[in-house]
């Protein structure tokens, strides 16, 4: 699918808003990462997405079988000579904005586009969550990541895209006292734009998560748009387990982040998984490896399985039996333990699982352990031949932090028709 259109796409992370772009045909101009993990991911990705275009996309199932590494995988990619992917390094600041926005223009200039169309992104989103201000209230307060969303307005003004699409964690709503949502709002109109934000839920595009996002779309003064309403598109008969049923059941230490065998053929697989194309045919199993758990952990994760399945019930940490206690704290946060719900969603997916798993427990008794990198990201709708990029810890955080695919993909359906109006 190609599209005639063009995006910059800034804070872009592993890549989960830019893959829902991808995915509809958008022609990327550039891509602005500071985290090296992530940009390595999004880097990977995007050379994915030009293999797969130019009918090249044998290069990159060798990488991921491991017939080649990732050294040479980008010189064959480069041996190519086909557009670059225009990946930014580094952090944006106001010493590099200049710098950064003319290698933008350059890459456009390379591309042929007259101009871009489409800016996305959102800046990290830590300092405007609202668990994040409750541990941290004042560094939180005066975390320097508030004022980033001020670099995204600066691109913004130098490009003039058509159309904008910000996201960001429903606590930038509150975050300052709400000086930067209205900051935000009033300064996208100064700049010629009219906007809505809205908050969306992950679900309402056939995620199998419950997560919200505040998504604001602007678009130029002078263009009769309005925000688009999005279909809810509840998958009523879907659930967490239709996401898990074909991968090999693991325990603590268990698995591989190399290629691995399905355990079902994806004939026997989900509706789920084919319908929404996380799996496919030629699909290759990669990153599914269990952490290591301690005999204390495993035993909470079975007991807190088990009130699950059996009462419907989240299980108390003050509830365990002292000799399973560890934390002096047993008068807050009293959910440190949580099973994902195989008869529905899954709860939000949060980059704090690369500290540890016991907020996303495996729901089957048998394992008792908690999700691999392969599993979160078919929570968050990554397909299963999106490679992330670093050590385990770097991949949970990378998908923590993501648009879900599909959510994105929903969000770049409508942003096109926007441009079809317009053009």
């Amino acid at each position: 699918m190609t599209s005639q259109y063009t995006v910059l796409d800034m804070f872009s992370g592993a890549g989960g808003l830019s893959e829902g772009f991808f995915q509809n045909g958008f022609k990327f101009v550039s891509h602005i990462e500071k985290v090296d993990h992530a940009r390595k991911s999004l880097e990977t990705r995007a050379i994915y997405h030009a293999l797969k275009d130019s009918n090249n996309e044998k290069i990159y199932r060798d990488y991921i079988l491991g017939n080649i590494n990732r050294k040479e995988f980008i010189q064959q990619f480069n041996e190519l000579e086909l557009s670059p992917i225009g990946l930014l390094q580094g952090e944006v600041t106001e010493s590099n904005e200049e710098t950064m926005m003319e290698e933008i223009q350059k890459h456009l200039n390379f591309i042929d586009g007259d101009s871009v169309d489409v800016i996305i992104g959102g800046p990290p989103c830590q300092a405007y969550s609202v668990a994040g201000r409750g541990r941290k209230p004042e560094e939180m307060k005066n975390d320097p990541r508030n004022f980033l969303y001020r670099h995204y307005l600066s691109f913004l003004k130098t490009f003039e895209p058509k159309i904008f699409v910000f996201e960001n964690v429903p606590g930038l709503r509150s975050a300052r006292e709400g000086t930067i949502y209205s900051n935000l709002h009033e300064e996208v109109k100064n700049l010629g734009y009219k906007t809505e934000a809205h908050i969306l839920n992950a679900k309402d595009f056939s995620v199998l998560q419950e997560r919200r996002r505040v998504i604001f779309i602007g678009w130029k003064d002078e263009y009769d748009l309005s925000y688009p309403d999005f279909t809810k598109n509840l998958p009523s008969r879907f659930h967490i387990s239709s996401l898990l049923n074909d991968l090999p059941p693991l325990q603590a230490g268990e698995g591989t982040d190399s290629p691995a065998k399905y355990a079902k053929p994806l004939s026997w697989s989900s509706e789920y998984l084919k319908r929404f194309k996380i799996r496919e045919k030629k699909d290759i199993l990669i990153q599914h490896n269990a952490r290591m758990h301690n005999p204390r952990d495993r035993k909470i994760y079975r007991l807190a399985i088990e009130k699950w399945d059996k009462e419907r019930k989240r299980l108390k940490y003050d509830e365990l039996l002292p000799e399973l206690q560890t934390h002096k704290n047993k008068t807050s946060f009293l959910d440190r333990f949580k099973v994902v719900n195989k008869y529905g969603y899954s709860h939000a997916v949060l980059a704090h699982i690369s500290k540890d798993g016991h907020y996303f427990i495996h729901p089957d008794i048998k394992q008792a352990r908690s999700l691999t990198v392969r599993e979160v990201a078919r929570i968050q709708s990554f397909p299963d031949n999106y490679k992330f990029e670093g050590p385990r810890i770097a991949q949970f955080a990378q998908i923590g932090n993501a648009v879900p695919p599909l959510m994105a993909k929903g969000i770049a359906v409508e942003v096109e028709n926007m441009l079809k109006e317009i053009s």
